[in-house]
């Protein structure tokens, strides 16, 4: 018997998928965006896919097809993917220099600084103030606040 009890991940066969016509799938896809992204819903805790399922008057089951299908990931990670980018923007802004992670968490979205360094790590491979003391590295004077000119 092997030491651990690894099995391959299988494909699973979501029938439901092909229950959405094309073209309501773009439609619900533009909807989806316009929601997460542009009212950045995104920034909420307590916006799931549920209620997204609500506010575009569908179930929650279309929802994870048009995300799967369109998106090729899930709800959550769709939705973290636009967490850490703006969480990127505010590590590396000077405005927000005096943030813990933890405010930079709370102000993207994350429950708790857990969720947000595991999804963070995820996507950049390298945690939030890795990623911060990178920038800074390459960018040296990004930082600082610019000396004043003298006439």
């Amino acid at each position: 018997m092997a030491k651990y009890n690894i099995t391959e991940k299988k494909e699973k066969d979501a029938r439901y998928r092909g229950l959405v016509r094309p073209s309501l799938m773009d439609e619900l896809k533009e909807k989806i965006l316009n929601i997460v992204l542009i009212q950045k819903k995104y920034k909420d805790k307590d916006y799931s896919a549920k209620h997204l399922a609500e506010d575009l008057g569908t179930n929650t089951r279309y929802i994870s097809a048009v995300v799967n299908v369109k998106f090729h990931m899930n709800y959550t990670s769709f939705v973290n993917k636009f967490r850490i980018e703006e969480a990127m923007s505010i590590l590396v802004d000077k405005r927000y220099n005096d943030l813990s992670m933890e405010d930079v968490s709370d102000m993207v979205g994350f429950a708790n600084r857990q969720s947000f360094y595991a999804s963070f790590f995820k996507i950049k491979n390298m945690t939030p103030r890795d990623y911060k003391m990178k920038y800074i590295s390459q960018h040296p004077k990004a930082l600082k606040e610019p000396g004043k000119k003298r006439l």
